[in-house]
């Protein structure tokens, strides 16, 4: 029984013994890394060039992975969701989703309405991500200032070193 997540070699690379010979699965390790696999945001690009939904930063409609693996069924699908987190996480898509009415297909054609939960979702995620922010520049500020404050007290301590110091 095979429990990994790597797919099985066809049946005429199988011995008879149940095992893969040596040579059969240095071919298939070797057709497995000649296609290299797409990284989630050139997935992204691609999704983005050829889809108005993508494109324009439309609502996208519940589903339309399945939609994506009905379009492109050579898709990974650990790749395409996590193309499509990065997507639906970016501040463009929130801020469209936060107003939107209506969720669209892969073509642009309208859908389904967007609940109003989807919509304050979308107001929560934007407020956390600017108060973060906010914080973090707030932060940097601070360290700054006391990066400054340091700096001006140790020019204060060598300027009465110097004038207090022994000099013969």
């Amino acid at each position: 029984m095979n429990t990994s997540l790597t797919p099985l070699p066809p049946a005429g690379d199988v011995e008879t013994t149940g095992a893969t010979t040596p040579a059969n699965a240095a071919s298939t390790t070797a057709s497995t890394a000649a296609a290299p696999a797409q990284s989630p945001r050139s997935l992204l690009k691609k999704l983005q060039t050829e889809f108005p939904a993508f494109r324009d930063f439309l609502p996208l409609s519940i589903g339309i992975d399945k939609q994506l693996l009905a379009r492109m069924p050579d898709l990974d699908r650990k790749t395409m969701r996590t193309a499509l987190g990065i997507h639906t996480g970016s501040l463009r898509y929130l801020k469209v989703m936060e107003k939107a009415k209506v969720r669209y297909d892969l073509d642009g054609t309208a859908g389904a309405e967007v609940t109003d939960t989807h919509r304050a979702h979308a107001t929560q995620v934007l407020q956390e991500r600017f108060k973060k922010e906010a914080e973090r520049k707030k932060a940097e500020r601070a360290a700054a200032a006391a990066e400054e404050a340091a700096r001006v007290r140790a020019d204060k301590l060598n300027q009465l070193t110097a004038k207090f110091s022994r000099k013969g």
